[in-house]
């Protein structure tokens, strides 16, 4: 197979903080130039566990994103009905909580859940890129940071769904979606949060803003609530469910959220220089994917006019 000169360079740098053998470095080259130039070939070809095969999220994240899809979902179920208490629809719905106050109580808990495990989120993110910092290994491309590749990696992806090119673009750890995904929930949740605490802390917010502002801000506050609510319960059903778990390839279900670990065949397709990575940090993934190759009669020797990877003059 022949690299990207940025898959190149993701390679080495792997190699580099990963401080492999010279023997290892070897085996990771050969291999990766026996690989065809097809990745759809590739993809389609490995073996893949539905419940995932390569790590991808720690156990942290796995607790935060289950903090926050509980949380999110019943605060929707229990702060709608609140916002249209007339409704008829919504009168069942706080008379099998309780009444109306009591659902206001659950909501308000739930809110709190949702703001820790924001702030759960945020701690381990830091310290976690700051740990990665003091082992020399902390890599911006493996973050959520959104870069200039990602413009290029949704103008390629475009073009690849289009028919315009053969292969989906080298896409990272985080694609342009995911990044997409996850400040739009980051903003969503502000939103949220700042105007959830004007209901409960009014004083607070007339103290701090001009009194010729005060009552436009409660006032779209009082309107921002329940709205970006609605908006980001759409957005979570019919795009974040479809892409994640609903989409060819993911149905029924993608198990990484609870296992914390991605198929091969999904790393390969979206995320190859992240598999790159794989197969410099997990020598058993070597293994595994040159018996597969070698069983499909997929590998590429040098007698096959390809050039090898292990021609490292590119590689910086």
């Amino acid at each position: 197979m022949i690299l990207s000169d940025e898959a190149k360079n993701v390679l080495e740098t792997s190699m580099r903080q990963n401080k492999i053998t010279d023997d290892e470095r070897e085996e990771v080259l050969q291999l990766i130039a026996g690989l065809p130039d097809d990745r759809v070939l590739l993809y389609k070809n490995v073996v893949s566990n539905p419940i995932g095969d390569l790590p991808r999220y720690s156990i942290h994240i796995r607790i935060q994103h289950m903090l926050t899809f509980v949380t999110f979902l019943t605060l929707a179920f229990t702060g709608l009905p609140i916002h249209f208490g007339e409704a008829f629809w919504a009168q069942p719905f706080n008379s099998i909580l309780g009444g109306v106050e009591i659902t206001r109580i659950i909501h308000r808990t739930l809110a709190s859940i949702m703001i820790f495990s924001m702030i759960y989120h945020l701690f381990t993110i830091t310290f976690g890129a700051l740990w990665q910092l003091k082992r020399g290994r902390f890599d911006i491309r493996r973050t959520v940071i959104p870069l200039w590749k990602d413009v290029r990696d949704f103008n390629e992806d475009v073009l690849y769904f289009a028919g315009k090119r053969t292969q989906r673009p080298e896409m990272d750890k985080f694609m342009y979606k995911q990044k997409i995904h996850y400040f739009a929930a980051a903003f969503g949740n502000m939103v949220m949060i700042i105007s959830g605490s004007t209901f409960l802390f009014p004083e607070f917010w007339a103290a701090i803003l001009p009194g010729s502002l005060t009552s436009y801000f409660q006032e779209l506050m009082r309107l921002s609530h329940p709205h970006e609510a609605l908006l980001a319960l759409l957005v979570i059903a019919f795009w974040h469910w479809y892409n994640v778990h609903l989409a060819p390839g993911r149905f029924p279900m993608q198990w990484t959220f609870l296992t914390g670990k991605i198929t091969r065949e999904h790393q390969i397709e979206e995320h190859f220089l992240e598999y790159l990575r794989n197969l410099v940090e997990i020598p058993r993934e070597r293994a595994l994917l040159r018996d597969m190759l070698e069983s499909r009669e997929l590998l590429v020797t040098q007698n096959d006019d390809v050039k090898p990877v292990t021609d490292t003059a590119g590689l910086s």
